[in-house]
This record gives structure tokens, sequence and C-alpha cells, in this order.
């Protein structure tokens, strides 16, 4: 099968959580960069990466890279590029986003026309043709520019990973699917010990948790872009990751997970979306407020993403809100806590310093990750249960 050299983009501060799930996936680590992780893979590896990876926020099949400090360089370099290997005589062909960094060249609208002309350019070329009508698959392009360095990657996805397909309703405030997923990866959390979201607005942690605990892969229940690519990618590949994913769920009954939220119609919305993922009869949803959190048993983690007060409005029920946090949590026995929060005083209100913090980017918004570690759990005799 023929090799390809893959990029995942992902949120700036977990690629080492996205490089750790390409490995497990049984793939050869290429690059690793801020914000991306590329990798080898062959025309199956398109089918799983976008069927099992849970932190990546799309796939793309990169066709070259070079160095463009001018317009005509980028217009040159662009054409030399092997654009007949990918995009058939009758395929829908663009660059749909041009984003750069530190280059001279820094207009996306400037990038993206010249580029599209510089494709064109090669394909007259190659189909011996003066006009494409592109009735056919789309191949939508994108390019990234990096210190005057050009990489180019044709998207396999379409709409984002982050569309699981199951959040059709959602809060204010929504942490994304790829976001969470990476967060609870930075935990020890394993599926036998308790979860609990006091803020769990679109349900997203607790739902994320109970796919992971039984093994729902994360692209079973969408499409993919690339699927009708079978000038490159047999329909086979995609049939047989789907087989997989489906003969890999394995429905745990006996999870403890948890979500809560003050406001009844989000807790009415977070039960909707668990029951699209199928996971509703895993999670208990409820309307409380962070201040009566209570739980008898140890062990367990907290894993939530509570205001952080982007609008005037929330601002001044900040310090109240996380010094509730930090009472809730000195209450609870042996639990630790995870945290993500642009609010900077986040510590300060909770009552403690935690033990490691990750600055990590939700978007535009710098937030960091405040964990609260509890002690580890005595290892189980054979046959015990906790």
């Amino acid at each position: 099968m023929r090799q390809f050299e893959l990029i995942a983009p992902c949120h700036f501060g977990l690629e080492a959580v996205l490089k750790r799930e390409i490995l497990d996936l049984g793939y050869e680590i290429s690059k690793v960069e801020d914000g991306k992780v590329s990798f080898w893979g062959d025309e199956e590896a398109v089918a799983y990466a976008n069927m099992f990876l849970r932190t990546a926020e799309r796939i793309l099949l990169k066709v070259g890279e070079f160095k463009a400090c001018t317009y005509d360089e980028l217009f040159e370099g662009t054409k030399a590029l092997p654009w007949e290997e990918y995009i058939p005589e009758n395929g829908k062909f663009w660059v749909k986003k041009a984003s750069s960094i530190k280059s001279k060249l820094f207009s996306p609208s400037d990038i993206q026309s010249i580029m599209k002309k510089a494709m064109v350019e090669r394909m007259k070329q190659k189909y011996h043709r003066e006009r494409f009508e592109e009735d056919g698959v789309s191949y939508p392009v994108r390019v990234s520019l990096m210190k005057d360095i050009v990489t180019v990657g044709i998207d396999t996805t379409g709409v984002s990973l982050h569309k699981r397909g199951y959040r059709k309703l959602q809060s204010k405030a929504p942490i994304s699917e790829t976001l969470a997923a990476a967060l609870i990866m930075l935990t020890p959390w394993k599926k036998d010990r308790i979860l609990v979201d006091p803020f769990c607005g679109s349900g997203t942690f607790p739902i994320e948790a109970a796919m992971m605990a039984c093994n729902i892969a994360p692209g079973m229940n969408r499409s993919f872009l690339a699927e009708d690519w079978i000038n490159l990618i047999p329909r086979k590949h995609w049939y047989n990751a789907l087989e997989e994913a489906q003969d890999l769920v394995h429905m745990e009954e006996s999870l403890d997970l948890q979500g809560y939220d003050i406001d009844p119609e989000v807790v009415k919305n977070a039960r909707e979306n668990a029951t699209a993922a199928g996971v509703d009869h895993l999670i208990h949803f409820q309307q409380r407020e962070v201040a009566k959190l209570r739980h008898p048993k140890k062990y367990g983690f907290i894993i939530t993403n509570p205001p952080y007060g982007e609008r005037l409005e929330e601002k001044e029920m900040l310090p109240g809100l996380y010094r509730q946090i930090g009472e809730v949590y000195e209450k609870l026995d042996a639990w630790s806590m995870y945290l993500i929060t642009s609010y900077q005083d986040a510590e300060r209100y909770i009552g403690r310093k935690a033990d490691k913090n990750r600055k990590i980017y939700n978007g535009m918004i710098r937030t960091y990750y405040y964990q609260f570690l509890g002690p580890k759990p005595p290892k189980r005799r054979e046959g015990e249960t906790r």
C-alpha cells in the first residue's frame, strides 16, 4: 500500500497526549510541533486515524513542504507539487484555510488565491486541459506558513473531529470533545474510579469518559470527507475501521460517572447528548449547585471546566465560586481534582496551590489545567471491588 505522511493538528499544549494515541495505533511519528503531530501511515491509516484518535482535530494528507519568501516562490513551489497524484481530473479543489506565523507572506486571502492558480496550472499541464469543471469529490487544501516554510496538506476529515455526532445541544461555554478527552487522558482516572463534573454543561467530560471506558471509538457515528476518495483510499478500509470499532465496544455497566449543573435546562441537554452518544444509562446527571457536592466513597476524581469569568457580569462571582470549590474538595476523602480555567486567582480562592499546572490553549483563550493530586488507592486483592 502507498505510504503517506499524515498531519494531525491538536490543541496547543496537548501534543504529547496525541503522540501517545498515534503510537498506540501502531504508527511511526515523523515530527512533533506546536499544535500538531505528523506520522507515517498507509491508505488504511487515514481511515483508522479518523475513526480512533480522540484528541486530534483533523487528519491532513501532506502533499509537500517548501520555502517561500515571495508570492512568486509560493506560486512556483505550489505548482511543483504532484497534485495529479491526489486530485482526479473532475475533483473539486481549493485552499480552504491558510495560516501564517512569523513569515514574510501573511495575507491568508492572497496565499489562497495564488496557490489555487498554481494548482490549476499544474493540473492543466498534467491533464492536458484548459478548464476544469470541478464537479466531483472535494479535496480541500489547508496550508500553514511557519518562518517562511510552507506546509501543504489535503483535509481528509471534513467537519472537525471534535464533532462526534452526539452533541446536538450545548451550554453557553462548552468544552470541545477533543479537549475534554485529552484532559481526562492527562489524569490517572480509570473506569473503576468515580468521576464527577460539578459544572457539566453539555455533559462532555462524563460522556467522553463513558466512551473511553466502553471503548467506543470517537468516529463511529459520523462520516469523513475522504470516504469518497476512491482514487486514493479504497472503501474497504473505511468499512474495516468501522467494523473493528464496533467489535471493540464493551459496555461497562458498573461505571460511577456523575454530572451536575445548577441550570435544569443545561442538565436536560446533557442527558440528551448522552442519549445520542449511547451512554445515558451509564451517567447520573442531576441539577445541583457545587456547594452541595458530597460523596461517601474515597479516591474519586473531579474533572471540570468551571466558569472563567470571560463575561464581565461573571467576574464578581468568581472569588466566591472558587472558594466553594475549594471547600467542597477539602471535605472529599482522598479525592483528586482537575480543573481547566483562565481565572488567574483560582488557586488563591481554592485555598491551596495545585500540585501540577499545565498551560493549554482553549481556542484563543490561554487556560491552565490545575491538578490537585489525591493519594493513590491501595492495590486491590483479587476478587475485591472498590
